[in-house]
């Protein structure tokens, strides 16, 4: 979220090519105190606006228990980032927030702390948990991360729970996103969190590894097919 122009128009393009739910962070974790790391509380009344004025319901991250009942009162779902998957009192605030929740997986984490995290959600009474495999930290520097793929096809067997790709963080690389999307759902993922940007050189946060918003649309309907051969649809 940086703007409300900008959060519409981005918005408006990934509907009209498919996308089904928008999600733009609020508050923005980042590795360098230097880097934007978005407007807080009045993005928050942004979102809704422009969610409410696509038709879409919207999913932001909360870092702070301090935070978690205002997004939820302006959220439709909540998402906890890898950096707080083992923030445990944030766990258990989102397990009562009364909304679902996305979790992402650490960027060194197991998949069984991932689901050890879950259990946390879970166990504070919240049933509604999405896992979401983004990516782990490993010796290889050619990519932003290593997109685990092994991951998605082990949870669906170990879990009940839903399991969400994110090749945006997966791969830090505008150009493999759209192939690792289509390896996301070949193997079994169910659903595809893309960042996408109406102009992505100017972008505040990650701007390198967003789609324009005609590569979102290509990517799009290059899943179709492939979501059908494994017997989804979208």
């Amino acid at each position: 979220m940086e703007t409300r122009e900008q959060l519409l128009a981005s918005g408006r393009a990934a509907k009209d090519a498919g996308a089904t739910i928008l999600r733009a962070g609020a508050y923005k974790p980042r590795t360098s105190p230097y880097s934007f790391s978005g407007h807080g509380p009045s993005a928050l009344t942004l979102l809704r606006e422009v969610a409410d004025e696509l038709q879409m319901p919207f999913v932001t991250e909360v870092m702070d228990t301090a935070d978690l009942d205002l997004v939820a009162e302006h959220a439709d779902a909540v998402q906890v980032g890898a950096r707080n998957m083992h923030n445990f009192a944030l766990l258990r605030a989102v397990g009562g927030c009364g909304k679902p929740v996305v979790l992402k997986r650490g960027l060194s984490a197991t998949i069984e702390e991932l689901l050890l995290a879950a259990e946390y959600i879970l166990g504070s009474g919240n049933e509604q948990v999405i896992l979401c495999e983004r990516g782990i930290r490993t010796f290889e520097t050619a990519t932003r991360n290593t997109l685990d793929l092994n991951a998605v096809p082990y949870i669906k067997r170990k879990s009940h729970l839903p399991v969400l790709v994110d090749p945006s963080h997966g791969t830090g690389v505008r150009d493999l996103v759209t192939p690792m999307a289509l390896a996301a759902a070949a193997c079994g993922a169910d659903g595809i969190m893309v960042e996408v940007h109406e102009n992505p050189p100017a972008a505040l946060s990650d701007g390198a590894q967003s789609l324009y918003p005609d590569q979102f649309a290509e990517m799009v309907q290059a899943l179709r097919p492939v979501a059908q051969a494994v017997g989804r649809s979208l």
